[in-house]
């Protein structure tokens, strides 16, 4: 299949090398002929392809060490017996070699012969037609003719010596006569496995282990009755420890594992490169089709962010993008207690316009504001903030990535000057201890977790700080150096206590903090932190980790060799969520391990934009760039810019705004791309809020959470609609393209323009490329940024300017953005939020692999067959004491309020310590957790909440007022004939 992918975008080369790239010194060799030079270490058979040479191949992929069972690769070369295998062959200084002599192409020939004897030869209506390894090398060797008759075979059910299904079910109608036979299984959603068509390549087994590290798979059997299993026996792809990633779909070379959605709708004939809107890893994609028609989702090669690897969310769960809930007509109403009424575009923007524009004369210039999400484009973001500013002419802007990461922008930006992580993810092939604390990358960033564990494989030590047993602590093949199963609300006791070790037993790195940082603060520092109330053994009975698994701990990070640490939301969401961060911080100064290749302070961001979101200027604060809206000469730039007068006052983050809508003072909001009723913590106190405002608007692809309190719903378009930038975890800028039109008539940005112009406003936007360009002029960190470069790099990191034209993949490396690093006391103050006699446990939340977020898109794909319900898991002493069996209905009640849920009963999670998921609304996790948040940034306390967990017969009363309140307000009148 032929890509077509933008045409001034330079895809580089898309080609399966064989074997994997080699670092070394040059060697010179000769293959067919042609001279080519290629590092030592190469394989023959890579040396042959960077001459222009394919040589058949079935078991060998460039993303897998060389296997060399199908014997389809042989070479002669000079000097040398026999037929060696090329992928098993590394080159040497001098060596000549041959691919096409006559007795290599009769070898491959027969090699070929004995595959296709075993091998049904339905070609024609084989769902890999076109797309099948098989039946290219066949062509490739020249086989014309098998002179093996049918015999003993995998492929055929009768045992009569038939070719294909349908002559087999003509020869045997009544059963099944060849014991070797196996039916199709078809248990996955997404793929199926057909025994029939496998030719035990062990490809697909050796992606599961080397690729994805999940080990699910295995070839059972020896011989001719060798076959691939998904697991146990009894055990299907539905049943078995597979992930359903698609790494063996891809490897397969045949229709042996294959996308039920290539059988429905046949090979995609076209394909456009873009980037996943899932999880913040990034991942680089070719949205594969026929016509307009969306086929599959194939990872990308030269994806810089996944390597050509990709989870279950991004490879399969893009249904949602055609799913029935979706809205694609606007809409209104007066009130929220009335039916929706679907209006034509200019009706409702007008609509919104004037509700807003009336509510700004009534009740002030402060009576409205925006909310962005992370979910939405670099440029989307961008103008939903400047709607704000230039057109509402207040700062009342924020965003989701507020409720997740805003501590990691503060705390990094104190430390370090800048608040992004340090390296990119290459850098993890370097490391050699890499500590991970409150994130579980297996299920929240699954493509990067599969790069860790590989990691961890090669000899590397893993220090997992986390209330749970996460898979990174133990799972087939990993075993984590050490796990500090901390009490939820402790972590800036853990990592203070870990620098006191690291300080008193002089494991520190003097040379670099004279050299990097400010001296006298570190001295401040280091009389603060080596105070014996810090150390781990008076801080055991406060955080439930063994000071001697603490302290060991902290010696493995300092002594290590190059230590990485790795953060997610179980840092950042607490109330001293900004005093973890600059504690993390600290630790990579004390110990030198920063500013260079495998290790660093790497925050993993939950979802796709978080990074960019905060980069673009979303919070009331902060105009882009992380300049405070305070400083004039920042204004300046937007006001010349914009043309209009900016603030100079922050405007209201999310909470401010629902408590002045309680108290009456806010009236209005335009909500794009965020839930937050489902996602925000304390649900009473948000849906409050909401129902107090006048004019909501909902700018969406469903009608959510949010929109129950809705009075205008703008359809929103999918990622595969629009053309834009997402930012990930690690600065990476990368392309989003246009796959197909937007459903709902207009791109996102289209429609804030929209807005924005029905207010008054005089924007010209034609394309999301001028608005980087815009972002570009008016923000130091993008000043290098564009499509143009994007289009001929693949993808940048920022700052991209004129000092790093091509970006910069490692930041601080010959010194810090601030100058010198900054070490900041970090001591530890107990959250208000505390567990009793009334709400004796604590109840911690994550996300699981299969769902995302809220769940607004996973929830309407398949996905839903691997987590239906959130579920809550609570440990078996907690649950014996409370007489709860697993599967039984529970109570969840906090201060805030209560839901009920199914139980779990697992020893993943402490005594003392629940967890559940916030996936579904019907569960609606956030009804429990509290108002508190983090001291600098207003992060909310998802991480620590207080509750009882008691026996319950089924929903409660709220969940049931909810659904009903919820089925009321999603009421759609008829269209008009």
């Amino acid at each position: 299949m032929k890509d077509f992918i933008i045409p001034q975008f330079a895809p580089g080369d898309d080609r399966d090398m064989g074997t994997p790239a080699r670092l070394g010194a040059p060697v010179s060799l000769l293959v067919d002929g042609i001279a080519v030079t290629v590092p030592e270490g190469t394989s023959v058979m890579r040396a042959a392809a960077e001459a222009g040479i394919d040589i058949p191949k079935l078991c060998a992929s460039d993303n897998m060490e060389a296997f060399g069972s199908c014997r389809l690769c042989v070479v002669e070369i000079e000097g040398r017996r026999g037929t060696p295998a090329s992928c098993t062959t590394p080159v040497a200084e001098g060596m000549v070699v041959s691919t096409q002599t006559a007795r290599i192409q009769r070898l491959r020939k027969g090699v070929m012969e004995l595959y296709i004897s075993d091998h049904p030869l339905d070609c024609l209506t084989c769902a890999a037609n076109g797309d099948c390894e098989l039946q290219d090398a066949a062509g490739q060797v020249g086989l014309r003719d098998v002179r093996y008759l049918p015999g003993d075979n995998h492929f055929d059910p009768s045992g009569t010596g038939a070719r294909s299904q349908a002559e087999a079910r003509l020869r045997m109608p009544d059963g099944v006569a060849n014991p070797r036979w196996t039916p199709k299984d078809d248990s996955n959603p997404y793929f199926s496995f057909d025994p029939s068509k496998c030719i035990v390549c062990s490809r697909c087994v050796r992606a599961c282990e080397e690729v994805q590290g999940t080990f699910a798979l295995t070839i059972e059997g020896r011989g001719f009755g060798s076959k691939v299993s998904a697991g146990m026996a009894g055990d299907d792809f539905l049943s078995s420890d597979c992930v359903s990633c698609g790494a063996c779909v891809q490897a397969c070379p045949t229709a042996t594992l294959q996308e039920k959605s290539v059988i429905e709708l046949g090979q995609p004939k076209r394909s456009v490169v873009t980037t996943c809107a899932y999880c913040g890893v990034g991942c680089s994609f070719k949205a594969e089709l026929n016509g307009d028609q969306l086929v599959r989702m194939v990872p990308y090669k030269q994806g810089k962010a996944n390597h050509g690897h990709s989870c279950v969310k991004g490879r399969f769960a893009y249904g949602y993008a055609e799913h029935r809930d979706r809205i694609l007509k606007p809409m209104i109403r007066d009130r929220i207690d009335e039916p929706w009424r679907e209006v034509e575009w200019d009706e409702a923007l007008a609509f919104a316009a004037n509700r807003l524009k009336g509510l700004q004369e009534k009740f002030g210039r402060q009576s409205i504001g925006v909310i962005t999400s992370s979910r939405c484009t670099n440029e989307e973001s961008y103008l939903v903030q400047k709607l704000a500013r230039a057109v509402f002419l207040n700062n009342n802007t924020d965003t989701c990535a507020r409720v997740c990461h805003s501590p990691t922008g503060y705390g990094l930006g104190k430390t370090y000057g800048t608040s992004a992580g340090t390296q990119d993810f290459d850098s993890v092939d370097h490391c050699d201890v890499m500590m991970i604390i409150g994130a579980n990358p297996t299920d929240a960033h699954p493509v990067f977790a599969s790069r860790m564990k590989k990691r961890v494989r090669e000899g590397a030590k893993v220090i997992v700080v986390d209330p749970r047993r996460i898979d990174m602590v133990r799972s087939t093949h990993i075993e984590a150096a050490h796990h500090l199963p901390l009490r939820p609300g402790t972590n800036v006791a853990v990592v203070t206590a870990m620098a006191h070790v690291i300080v008193t037993e002089g494991l520190y790195d003097e040379a670099f903090i004279r050299a990097r940082c400010d001296w006298g603060e570190f001295q401040h520092y280091v009389d603060f932190v080596r105070d014996p109330r810090h150390s781990p053994e008076a801080i055991e009975a406060l955080t439930r980790v063994p000071a001697a698994d603490l302290r060991a701990a902290a010696r493995l990070y300092a002594t290590g060799g190059n230590a990485a640490i790795y953060y997610g939301l179980g840092v950042t969401e607490h109330s001293q969520g900004s005093t973890t961060v600059m504690g993390i911080a600290n630790l990579a100064m004390l110990t030198g391990n920063i500013g260079r290749e495998g290790v660093g302070v790497n925050p993993l961001r939950g979802q796709n934009n978080v990074q960019g979101s905060c980069d673009m200027g979303s919070f009331p604060h902060e105009l882009p760039g992380y300049r405070h809206v305070k400083l004039p000469e920042v204004r300046a730039i937007y006001e010349k810019a914009w043309g209009v007068e900016i603030d100079p006052e922050p405007g209201l983050r999310i909470p401010n705004m629902l408590d002045a809508a309680v108290e009456g003072s806010f009236k209005g909001l335009y909500c794009q791309g965020e839930d937050i009723l489902q996602s925000d913590p304390d649900t009473h106190h948000v849906a409050a809020g909401l129902a107090a405002m006048d004019c909501v608007i909902v700018h969406d692809l469903f009608l959510n959470e949010t929109a129950n309190y809705a009075h205008v719903f703008l359809p929103g378009s999918t990622f595969l609609e629009k053309d834009g930038t997402f930012t990930n975890a690690e600065r990476r800028i990368n392309r989003v393209r246009k796959v197909m039109a937007p459903k709902n008539g207009y791109e996102d940005w289209e429609v804030t323009q929209l807005l924005a112009n029905a207010m008054g406003a005089d924007w010209h936007y034609t394309h999301p490329a001028q608005i980087m360009d815009e972002i570009a002029a008016t923000t130091p960190s993008f000043a290098g940024v564009s499509f143009d470069l994007l289009d001929e790099k693949g993808s940048v990191q920022w700052p991209c300017n004129a000092t790093a034209p091509e970006g910069t993949p490692m930041m601080h490396v010959d010194h810090f953005v601030s100058g010198k690093g900054h070490f900041i006391v970090t001591e530890y103050l107990a959250t208000d939020e505390r567990a009793g006699p009334r709400f004796p446990l604590l109840l911690t939340t994550g996300r699981i692999l299969s769902q995302y977020n809220v769940g607004a898109q996973t929830r309407r794909t398949e996905n839903v067959v691997w987590h239906p319900e959130d579920v809550l898991e609570i440990h078996p002493h907690d649950a014996e004491v409370r007489g709860v069996n697993d599967g039984d209905w529970v109570r969840l009640a906090s201060r805030a309020g209560e839901t009920t849920l199914r139980a779990k009963i697992t020893d993943r999670v402490a005594p003392g310590v629940v967890y559940t998921t916030f996936h579904h609304p019907s569960t609606q996790a956030n009804v429990v957790t509290t108002d508190f948040s983090d001291w600098a940034t207003n992060c909310p306390e998802y991480k620590v909440t207080a509750v009882q967990v008691s026996p319950s017969n089924g929903p409660s009363d709220w969940q049931e007022s909810y659904t009903e309140q919820a089925e009321r307000s999603r009421r759609i009148l008829p269209a008009a004939e």
